[in-house]
């Protein structure tokens, strides 16, 4: 375990709440200090620790690999940002978009032309985790001359129950 900064804060107030609820037992100030060491700990990794991870909506970051998109779709949304940091698409054929991406999922539509657009491509990323997530994170490719000119991320509601 890494000891940071955040860590010690968030024990610290662990300890103090913990600490004030003991005390309200106890009067004895070195045993509500005994108890409210030994409590810490185990509040902060079987309460607090949790809850922090099911409502912050952090993911781990990878670097963008054609086999880990191809092999994990679900897990797209971890390569994205460096997909996007990096633009290693940008000026790229649809051709080699298709190698590394795949097939697109499904085109983009276009009013004016009352048609799919060919040159917008979509592809799902996934969705993050997180308690109150519903929407997944989507990608869209544009080309311009049969080249990527720009991506774009953007998020889409995700339809667990289709009614009619």
């Amino acid at each position: 375990m890494i000891i940071t900064i955040p860590l010690v804060i968030i024990m610290c107030i662990t300890f103090v709440l913990v600490f004030l609820f003991v005390k309200t037992i106890d009067k004895r100030i070195w045993l509500t200090i005994l108890v409210s060491l030994v409590l810490t700990p185990l509040i902060y990794f079987y309460a607090v620790y949790p809850m922090i991870n099911i409502f912050s909506n952090y993911h781990h970051q990878k670097y963008f690999s054609s086999e880990t998109w191809q092999d994990k779709p679900a897990l797209r949304y971890e390569l994205s940002d460096d997909m996007m940091s990096s633009e290693i698409l940008i000026g790229q054929t649809k051709t080699e978009i298709e190698s590394n991406l795949g097939a697109h999922e499904w085109l983009s539509w276009d009013d004016a032309k009352k048609d799919h657009d060919t040159n917008k491509w979509n592809y799902a990323l996934g969705l993050e985790p997180g308690a109150f997530n519903t929407e997944k994170e989507c990608l869209e490719i544009t080309f311009k001359n049969n080249k990527v000119v720009d991506l774009k991320l953007y998020k889409e509601e995700q339809k667990f129950d289709a009614k009619e």
